[in-house]
């Protein structure tokens, strides 16, 4: 059985942890609206200031392998932004649409293979005004397009150790290589997006068809030249809009194009052609990621390397690109790991599991659903990320008594499980407050999707998914 610490220190850190949760969760609480970084960090000073956990302690804690694999995503993503990827990714969901539900089907699709490749997250920062104005274009209901992109995000984040933050914190944490990660999931993310594209469909049949008239646009509908030039902001997480200087320098900038076009047509054909080698050039070192990725190779240093190697490339200032990386997402990752690991040695993650683990072992049916349901109750309530640092060590010692498959499956089911629990609410993933606070914020056609709207669709298609999934889900 597991000891608790001493009394102060349970009550402290169990105090310090209560202060994170909420603003991880409500970052704009009217008594403190400091955001979810700050709240992090503040979780993770007040760890310190109760001596929960030493400095030393607090320091050792944060998980670099985790921060630079971040990094090197973002980076790559970033650039592979420059070089029009998403550009091409929107004309592929717009060539030969047949109507509303075939273009939701796309976005479902698209929307769950970016996340594999390029988390969750940024899949969601890059597409969400773009789904926006494609709804718009198409006179049709933003709800379930937004629906759409947020769940199949998350669920499509499952199948690969990049895909979401959680899954890079199970991949560093038990060393399952990629394509075992990959080959274990996979199955059950297939099966899982198609589901979801189903019940979706099922749920607002009506309004793809054109027949409902709650949600549709009233605007006129926008040129499809504005939909595919489409341009993503940095992401942040912060609860503030764009300041107005960052909006006047932008137009500023476009209404200075076609000045002294005449006399530098020779100069921007040279420009156009380097640009084509360097837009090439990302493509390969995407590529030679993904190919390091699968050859087994560490991941963080890996990410990192193709982020250098881009930057080199590009053979120019990399500020402008670096300053979209979210260092306000690493940062509140750091804060994130003190407060977890100082919550962890009051002792009472471990006591839950003490009395959850005989019910909870998957080598029985009744063990999975056991666990399944701890696993969705604590992403909901604690988020995700946070569960798997607080479970993750426990379920995989409790498996590794089983077997050596049984603990690789109960990462991957913990994976699985985890991410799909994303879905349930409005607040069980950043990737769903992206969605929500992207649309909301859009300055020409935005969109308020409320925490109602999302659960009547969330809670279902979670518990369909994640229990079709679960058999599917491989140790071997």
């Amino acid at each position: 059985m597991t000891k608790l610490a001493s009394i102060p220190e349970v009550v402290l850190g169990s105090i310090a942890f209560g202060i994170f949760w909420m603003l991880a969760v409500f970052p704009a609480v009217p008594f403190l609206p400091i955001g979810r970084t700050a709240g992090s960090l503040l979780g993770g000073m007040l760890m310190v200031v109760f001596q929960v956990i030493s400095p030393g302690q607090a320091y050792a804690s944060i998980d670099l392998p985790i921060l630079g694999l971040l990094f090197g995503t973002m980076v790559v993503s970033i650039y592979l932004e420059r070089a029009n990827m998403f550009m091409h990714l929107g004309r592929l969901l717009s060539w030969k649409s047949r109507g509303g539900k075939d273009l939701l089907c796309r976005v479902c699709l698209i929307s769950a293979f970016a996340s594999a490749l390029f988390t969750n997250d940024t899949t969601c920062i890059v597409l969400t005004e773009f789904v926006l104005k494609l709804a718009r274009q198409h006179n049709l209901p933003a709800k379930p397009f937004l629906l759409a992109l947020a769940s199949s995000a998350n669920i499509g984040s499952s199948a690969t150790p990049i895909g979401n933050p959680q899954n890079l914190v199970i991949a560093v944490q038990s060393k399952i290589t990629f394509l075992k990660f990959f080959f274990g999931i996979v199955p059950a993310m297939l099966i899982g997006v198609v589901i979801n594209i189903v019940m979706i469909l099922c749920m607002y049949w009506k309004d793809l068809s054109g027949k409902g008239e709650e949600e549709k646009m009233e605007e006129g509908v926008i040129e499809e030249e504005d939909v595919i030039s489409h341009k993503f902001s940095p992401a942040r997480m912060s609860h503030m809009s764009p300041a107005p200087e960052e909006l006047e320098h932008t137009h500023g900038t476009r209404s200075k194009k076609g000045r002294g076009s005449v006399q530098c047509a020779d100069m921007q054909r040279c420009l156009t052609k380097k640009e084509l080698i360097i837009k090439g050039f990302v493509y390969v070192v995407a590529l030679g990621m993904l190919a390091a990725l699968l050859m087994g190779l560490n991941m963080s240093w890996t990410a990192i390397t193709a982020a250098l190697a881009l930057v080199v490339i590009d053979f120019k200032d990399a500020g402008p690109c670096l300053d979209k990386v979210s260092y306000s997402l690493l940062i509140f990752f750091c804060g994130m790991f003190i407060t977890v690991d100082g919550f962890n040695r009051t002792g009472i993650p471990s006591a839950f599991w003490d009395f959850m683990e005989p019910y909870s072992r998957i080598n029985h049916t009744s063990g999975i659903v056991v666990l399944s349901l701890v696993i969705l109750l604590l992403s909901n309530l604690a988020s995700n990320v946070p569960t798997v640092l607080l479970l993750g060590g426990q379920v995989a010692k409790s498996a590794a008594a089983i077997s050596p498959a049984a603990e690789t499956r109960s990462w991957l089911i913990l994976a699985w499980v985890s991410t799909v629990a994303g879905n349930f609410t409005l607040l069980g993933s950043a990737a769903n407050l992206i969605v929500c606070e992207q649309a909301r914020r859009s300055p020409t056609h935005g969109y308020n999707l409320s925490f109602w709207q999302h659960i009547v669709f969330g809670v279902p298609s979670t518990i369909i998914v994640t229990a079709i999934g679960l058999p599917l889900i491989q140790g071997r």
